[in-house]
């Protein structure tokens, strides 16, 4: 009897095991999915990245993680932590940059031609950053992230936005456009566009890719590279990543 009640218990357990979806990412493209955290559930995506500007600059992410958690099927909390190695003509800076915290709330799922959209808000904390770091103003940014399913393993994606440095009153706009292949039932790959348009500068135009693997419906690693299109843009790109969600 001790028995049977035990799988009795361990039954609905299972069912949502295999009702809850794998794992889905903002990360390893700049692309910002508008899949939420299932309900209840705490994610965390890691990466670890170096950046190469130009000749004389060049900056290390060690680590960049953004922590999720899933307040119910229409809105998250959503906490980023950034260590940054910085060096520019000889000039060497390190430390955490401002911590952002905000949400992602759910605005349409996906019907015909209009995209599963959704909404997200940062806001950087001047104060909470390394000595080295620190901005003189608080600083927003937000983005409107939309998907498409083009088929069975392709889907299309695409944000706009704006965010704020922390220094001047000028935005920076932002736009990202990036096409999603599932190679098998664990394995992805992606190609992207995006880039950023300062209100008083000049554009700055990039393209990357990578390849995401599934190790379980709750854990996934990434691999990416990018290199600058414009003149203004950083020469090159490259990262790896850890996610995983309790």
């Amino acid at each position: 009897m001790k028995k049977f009640s035990l799988i009795l218990l361990m039954l609905p357990l299972g069912l949502l095991a295999q009702l809850v979806q794998p794992i889905q990412t903002d990360r390893p493209d700049q692309t910002e999915t508008p899949a939420l955290v299932p309900k209840g559930m705490f994610q965390m995506e890691n990466g670890f990245s170096y950046e190469k500007a130009n000749a004389d600059a060049q900056a290390v992410t060690a680590p960049s993680s953004l922590i999720k958690f899933g307040v119910n099927d229409h809105f998250e909390l959503r906490l980023i932590l950034e260590f940054e190695f910085r060096e520019e003509f000889d000039q060497k800076v390190s430390g955490l940059n401002p911590v952002l915290i905000g949400f992602k709330t759910r605005l349409a799922e996906e019907q015909g031609i209009v995209p599963k959209t959704s909404f997200i808000a940062h806001l950087a904390i001047p104060d909470l950053a390394s000595k080295e770091m620190k901005a003189t103003f608080y600083a927003p940014e937000f983005r409107f992230t939309m998907q498409h399913t083009l088929s069975d393993r392709l889907s299309l994606g695409y944000n706009l936005g704006a965010e704020w440095d922390g220094e001047t009153p000028e935005p920076t706009f932002i736009y990202t456009l990036t096409t999603g292949i599932s190679l098998s039932g664990k394995a992805g790959c992606y190609v992207e566009l995006y880039g950023f348009s300062p209100q008083k500068s000049r554009p700055d135009h990039r393209c990357d890719g990578g390849f995401t693997y599934l190790l379980s419906n709750d854990m996934m690693v990434d691999v990416s590279a990018g290199i600058g299109i414009s003149e203004n843009a950083p020469d090159y790109y490259a990262a790896v990543g850890f996610s995983f969600r309790l």
